[in-house]
């Protein structure tokens, strides 16, 4: 009976809390909402359209439950939709109230150098309609100068400078911690340069590997490069990229004044200055302090002129890891995006879709279903176009397999055409604490895989003739896709990555173009006029409620943004680390059990942000680093 009692009074004591937090989240939520009073909107009649970029840009942002909202879990980083820009960017060329464009990019972190060239080529349609493009910030990188390095004039704090980093890093290996503690790690493979595996059983990349990252790194920073002294000829990029102490000690240690003289800057001066700079080309903000200027808010902008979603031409966006089950916008959740696309074919009278892919990959399965589910718009008659953006490799070319014609930049990274799985088992840890494990069987299957006791070889077997197995059925699909032998796709897959521009050599693509070439050419082939031809995108409408708290959230927050001088920005950058390992540790655990997914994609795309189940284990982290 005291047992009984016990348990009771716990129950009771997990309602009353449960309880409690609920009228807080409630009543937190109501005062919040009663107390509000919106701040003088910086959206005004006239003035500069302002690229505030304080986070990432993506190709489909991440949901941000309300529940993350109102306890303050929310990513630090914004996520800013690429479309979004992009479509900012092409009204306003022929908006009469826009009298600039500019760029804040002093928080931003990067969104991809696909991304970063769309946005580039956007800037310069407004340049070339005879209207300023002005940016600014304390530190420039990579991604950050590629954008800059399209406007009219591009500022510096005196205090900052530019960093050019150029394509590559680290990745994180695992070898000698697993053998330290005792973890036998069993790899089912496919593919010569299906890397993804061996931070588990490497203790530094294999030279296959390095041959094929640094053939990829090489090609992007080329293509950096290009872009970068297109738009700005005087910029000296490859000296001051190549040689950047020499840069520095001509300058005497200042980065800023070393940036200047390199001609990757124009004008050297803190906020304020440029504030005042852009107040005399847009307009003086009424009654706000000195260095503001007539600004018109990116959010209020687009949704003040965001097209009606009732188009002909189905884009299905296929963002994020692929995962098996439900989830989110983001993350390629194979259920959810099969479902949204089937009930899209049944209720709307859609002619064309186009597929848009920025993943890397993941499940099998998860990757199978979405394929199904594009093959399905063929069977109803659409033709269908996939676009190709930041990465599409391994999953992410999975699902391009169905297209009719597939487009690409020379920046995607695409192909990793190639499968593993891995399993780790836990009997040498386990004898180390003096743990063994016995046992019967009936089968040589009996039991396993048996993570406490090792896998046997009957079941080790079975697995890599079934890892091989899926490889050749992939192979087949992009054969059947490309119109080549699966000899010839053989060649070329191997779980190797390319480069869009070689991908287009080798027969992986078919054209150069953006998203909006490929609706386009989708238009073309369902017999409609390109020019009047309208898009319907099929993804989860969003949250009301999430949106409105959102909206509360940005305007209450305190603008913190990442540390901006060198050191400490560089610092911070690397806290990626963390993410990766924790990514790592998952997939090694508990990920989709035959995967076709891209290790080397994770440096070249989008920043990566967690997954919903790294949460707790990154917010120990985060604690930790503080």
């Amino acid at each position: 009976m005291a047992f009984v009692k016990g348990a009771w009074r716990i129950l009771v004591a997990i309602k009353d809390g449960l309880v409690l937090l609920f009228l807080l989240l409630f009543f937190g939520a109501l005062y919040a909402a009663l107390s509000y009073s919106p701040k003088p909107t910086k959206s005004v009649s006239s003035g500069a359209l302002l690229l505030d970029l304080d986070g990432t840009v993506a190709e489909q942002p991440a949901e941000i439950s309300p529940t993350a909202l109102l306890t303050g879990s929310a990513p630090e980083a914004k996520e800013y939709r690429l479309s979004d820009i992009v479509a900012a960017l092409e009204a306003a060329k022929g908006d009469a109230k826009v009298k600039a464009v500019v760029l804040n990019l002093d928080g931003f972190l990067g969104g991809g150098q696909v991304a970063m060239t769309r946005i580039g080529a956007a800037l310069d349609a407004v340049r070339a309609a005879k209207k300023p493009v002005l940016a600014y910030a304390t530190l420039y990188t990579d991604d950050s100068y590629q954008l800059a390095a399209h406007a009219s004039e591009v500022w510096s704090d005196p205090l900052g400078g530019v960093a050019i980093l150029g394509r590559g890093g680290s990745n994180l290996y695992y070898k000698g911690l697993i053998d330290k503690l005792g973890v036998n790690t069993h790899v089912y493979r496919v593919g010569t340069y299906k890397s993804f595996v061996e931070p588990y059983t490497r203790t530094e990349q294999s030279p296959e590997a390095r041959q094929a990252n640094q053939a990829l790194a090489d090609a992007l920073w080329q293509n950096w490069q290009d872009d970068v002294q297109k738009a700005r000829p005087r910029a000296r990029i490859a000296a001051y990229a190549g040689d950047p102490a020499a840069a520095a000690r001509a300058a005497n240690g200042d980065i800023a004044k070393a940036a200047l003289a390199a001609g990757l800057v124009d004008k050297l001066g803190d906020e304020s200055a440029f504030g005042e700079h852009v107040a005399e080309i847009a307009g003086d903000a009424a009654g706000d302090k000195a260095g503001s200027f007539a600004a018109i808010d990116l959010r209020t902008y687009v949704k003040a002129r965001a097209p009606a979603n009732d188009g002909q031409i189905g884009v299905l966006t296929v963002a994020g890891d692929i995962v098996d089950g439900e989830a989110g916008p983001g993350t390629a959740a194979g259920d959810t995006i099969s479902n949204l696309l089937l009930t899209a074919l049944d209720q709307r009278d859609l002619k064309a879709l186009v597929v848009r892919v920025d993943s890397p990959g993941g499940s099998v399965m998860a990757s199978e279903k979405i394929r199904s589910a594009i093959l399905q718009a063929k069977e109803d008659g659409l033709p269908v176009v996939v676009s190709m953006g930041n990465v599409a490799a391994s999953g992410g070319y999975w699902v391009s397999t169905p297209g009719d014609v597939i487009f690409a930049e020379p920046e995607t990274i695409t192909g990793s055409i190639g499968v593993f799985g891995i399993l780790p088992s836990f009997e040498g840890t386990l004898a180390k604490m003096g743990i063994t494990t016995d046992g019967v069987r009936t089968t040589p299957l009996s039991g396993q895989p048996d993570i406490a006791g090792g896998t046997t070889p009957e079941f080790d077997q079975i697995m890599q003739l079934g890892v091989e197995d899926i490889y050749r059925r992939f192979v087949g699909l992009v054969a059947r896709a490309r119109n080549k032998t699966p000899q010839q796709i053989d060649a070329i897959a191997q779980g190797r990555v390319w480069d869009g521009g070689t991908a287009r050599q080798i027969g992986l693509v078919d054209r150069f173009g953006g998203l909006e070439d490929a609706i386009a050419e989708a238009a073309r082939r369902a017999k409609l006029d390109p020019a009047k031809a309208r898009a319907y995108r099929i993804e989860k409408a969003p949250d009301p409620w999430a949106e409105w708290l959102e909206a509360l959230a940005e305007r209450e927050s305190d603008d913190a943004t990442a540390p901006r001088d060198m050191l400490a920005r560089q610092a911070w950058a690397q806290r990626g680390w963390a993410l990766q390992a924790v990514s790592d540790v998952r997939a090694l655990v508990s990920g989709a059990g035959v995967r076709a997914d891209c290790l080397e994609c994770r440096g070249y795309g989008a920043p990566r942000r967690p997954r919903p189940e790294d949460a707790g284990m990154m917010a120990t982290l985060a604690a930790l680093w503080r």
